[in-house]
């Protein structure tokens, strides 16, 4: 199905996605998430116009995983007081209206969610240096 050579593209593929997540700072991974589900949902949208349900479906599951199990478990709400409790908040909305766009076959809700991670990931990758200035002085 796939030559020597795709095989050994795939795998270095792999293995360079696994290196990045190693070697990354606690904030380049939140980015990574943030890009990956923007690619899954934009993968959706392919899927849902070509009327591909199943390719669809495990692409809003996907990113509903990545918005779940990355970005809202990795909130500490403790520390961030009100703006970790609203982002907790706004991730499960996310979450719940890409179910929505995924039983209603709605493109529309899937561009809102991809709107709102496109503007957290903008805020995220802006204060990037600040943090690796931060970072740095306490090294």
């Amino acid at each position: 199905m796939y030559s020597p050579g795709q095989a050994g593209a795939n795998a270095y593929a792999r293995v360079g996605v696994q290196t990045g997540v190693m070697g990354a700072s606690p904030h380049r991974l939140i980015v990574m998430l943030y890009q990956g589900a923007r690619q899954s949902i934009a993968q959706a949208r392919m899927h849902l116009q070509q009327k591909n349900v199943g390719a669809r479906g495990a692409a809003i599951s996907k990113a509903i995983n990545i918005i779940e199990t990355g970005l809202q478990q990795a909130l500490n709400k403790e520390a961030g007081g009100e703006v970790a409790l609203r982002l907790d908040a706004l991730y499960s909305y996310m979450a719940r209206r890409l179910l929505e766009a995924n039983l209603n076959q709605d493109e529309s809700m899937l561009v809102e969610v991809d709107n709102l991670l496109a503007t957290l990931e903008e805020a995220w990758v802006g204060i990037g240096p600040e943090v690796a200035r931060t970072t740095a002085a306490a090294i």
